[in-house]
């Protein structure tokens, strides 16, 4: 290839002797050049299918990709990870990561066509793979781009929440098993089922599961699933930076995600925990986007407007953003990025409410620019949660309680929110949730209609005191904006913005978890994914409370049964107390209207 120098499938040995197949792509002549380095598991010779931009839909191919940096001065390496295509050994997702990374840079640093300046880059998988060798702080390393993933901490969130399971984890593992299945009759054992099917007959067992045919699958999903307390399993690095972050490479890191998205949690987190320890700058993006789709302007049912993608706004488009990156921090250029404002988030909200021509409603949003995350003049206010189903800024003044009864056998439906890699089960985006409204198992608490526009941004947290019958039992919780009736949208439209949920065996601790004693009454917190919203004069807050959201995650047998058992399903009659002396509240993040 002319002004590039491509060399494929060269061998890269691991400590352990395992040959990891590894592309590089690097401009001609001697160098040294700058090196980016991304560790893939869906096999570096194909495209990635968020290498685009707004202007070209069409992913780029991974040669694309290194031949615009090459031109640009940078060699690119792309790398298959262990026990995947062409890379020896046994893939354990995750768990390898780090030191196999790690032993990758230490080779790099030996060609002579390397200057020791290493930055790596890559979405999801690849931002995990990133965060796992940043977490060993290996020589050589300059600067990072994580995008879309690098768990903080996947036991919290990533690969359980809150105590439960993602369900996301079962099918990716579907999804790649069949990918990537080599034995004829494997494959035809995997295309074979339904996995829609499949979700509406758990539980599933070892042997008796949509990925059976693919016993290394079926044997990490489950060991995930039924390990639910926080022990030495989940503070291995590549899920767990924040137990690193003392040790993590003091390089500069961009952390970039989406309301949408499953990892905004872990850029948050990662972005504040590294800022308190390192001096390297850090810089954290957060947009109305679902996993990868930060070139497109809408999520779901909603559009958000121009000002959306990063293509026109933060840069020209994603490979502008991310050389930029690399050329202050590899290179050493002085490009401006020392100016730029560490924290940029995009606050949804302030379009038209209409519907658009695609027929999505119009929610629009703008970008902020901040010194920091929690934004500085966060103003942090409760609103309670009223028996009447009110919410209001003053707690309830008597006594008062709300019940339901939570059928395991007929969770929620999940519809839209932070997702990943469901496909084709559940959804990623906003959506209208006012279907809602018909569960007997679901309460909804609002707000009256807004007299003025309140922006809540930041991280977002719901404290009810709760009751059950039963030993377990799952809270979900879900921040929504209620537009009005308008003539487009004659019923309104309930927008989620953020969700989450608390297995209560885990209220106290998540290493030792307890059982309720039926009847008893229990302080819980619940934990959703941060959100920037602008709800507009008119408009309500809606906070719904059930016990499941499925299937983004396993459903509870309200049993008190070992995680990822399903013997003896039971319903759980779950109470929620709002009164003076049990207050249960939602805890937002209100920004006062800029001056």
């Amino acid at each position: 290839m002319g002004g590039m120098v491509v060399e494929r499938d060269l061998m890269v040995p691991a400590r352990d002797g395992v040959m990891l197949a590894t592309d590089v792509y690097r401009p001609t002549g001697p160098g040294p050049f700058a090196v980016l380095f991304e560790r893939t598991p869906y096999d570096k010779s194909a495209p990635s299918r968020s290498e685009r931009t707004a202007a070209v839909a069409m992913p780029r191919s991974r040669t694309e990709v290194a031949a615009y940096f090459v031109e640009h001065g940078y060699a690119v390496v792309y790398q298959d990870c262990r026990g995947r295509y062409r890379s020896g050994g046994q893939f354990t997702k995750y768990l390898s990561e780090a030191k196999d990374g790690c032993d990758t840079l230490a080779w790099l640093q030996h060609q002579p066509w390397c200057n020791s300046r290493l930055g790596t880059f890559g979405l999801s998988y690849a931002a995990h793979t990133q965060a796992a060798l940043g977490c060993l702080d290996p020589p050589g390393l300059a600067a990072q781009f994580l995008d879309c993933g690098g768990f903080s901490n996947a036991y919290r969130s990533g690969i359980r929440h809150g105590g439960a399971f993602d369900l996301k984890q079962a099918t990716w593992a579907y999804r790649n098993a069949l990918a990537d299945a080599r034995d004829p009759e494997v494959k035809a054992a995997l295309a074979a089922q339904d996995i829609r099917a499949w979700f509406r007959r758990m539980p599933w067992h070892r042997g008796d599961s949509p990925i059976s045919a693919a016993p290394e699958y079926e044997d990490y999903l489950f060991e995930q699933w039924s390990h639910g307390v926080f022990d030495d399993y989940w503070k291995q690095p590549g899920i767990y930076a924040e137990g690193f972050y003392d040790r993590y490479a003091d390089v500069p890191i961009v952390h970039l995600s989406g309301w949408y998205d499953p990892y905004a949690r872990t850029a948050m987190e990662n972005y504040v925990g590294l800022s308190r320890v390192k001096r390297s700058r850090m810089q954290l993006i957060l947009g109305p986007w679902t996993h990868g789709d930060r070139s497109l302007s809408h999520a779901g049912e909603v559009e958000f407007g121009p000002a959306a993608p990063i293509d026109g706004n933060l840069a020209k488009d994603f490979f502008e953003l991310r050389r930029r990156w690399f050329d202050r921090w590899s290179k050493g250029l002085a490009n401006g990025i020392d100016e730029e404002p560490p924290v940029r988030v995009f606050v949804m909200g302030g379009g038209s409410g209409r519907r658009n021509r695609d027929g999505r409603l119009d929610h629009g949003g703008r970008w902020r620019s901040a010194a920091e995350w929690p934004l500085p003049r966060t103003r942090w206010t409760p609103l309670y949660l009223h028996a009447d189903r009110s919410l209001s800024p003053e707690p309830a003044a008597g006594s008062g309680s709300v019940d339901y009864a939570f059928d395991p056998h007929d969770p929620a439906p999940t519809l839209g929110g932070a997702i990943s890699s469901g496909e084709p089960v559940m959804y990623a985006g906003a959506f209208d949730q006012s279907a809602a409204a018909l569960r007997p198992d679901l309460v909804m608490f609002a707000t009256p209609p807004l007299d003025h526009d309140l922006e809540v941004t930041g991280p977002v947290t719901v404290r009810l005191w709760i009751a059950s019958d039963a030993p377990d039992t799952d809270f979900t919780a879900k921040l929504i904006d209620v537009h009005p009736p308008s003539a487009d949208l004659p019923h309104g439209f309930a927008m989620n913005l953020t969700e989450g949920l608390l297995r209560v065996r885990y209220r106290d601790s998540w290493e030792r978890p307890r059982p309720m004693v039926p009847g008893e009454v229990y302080g819980i917190t619940i934990e959703l994914f941060p959100i920037a919203n602008l709800f507009c004069r008119g408009h309500r807050l809606r906070l719904d409370i059930s016990s499941s959201n499925f299937p983004h995650f396993d459903v509870n047998p309200n049993s008190g049964e070992p995680e990822g058992e399903w013997q003896h399903p039971r319903i759980a009659r779950n109470r929620i107390f709002a009164d003076a002396a049990r207050p249960s509240h939602i805890l937002l993040p209100i920004i006062p209207p800029d001056e």
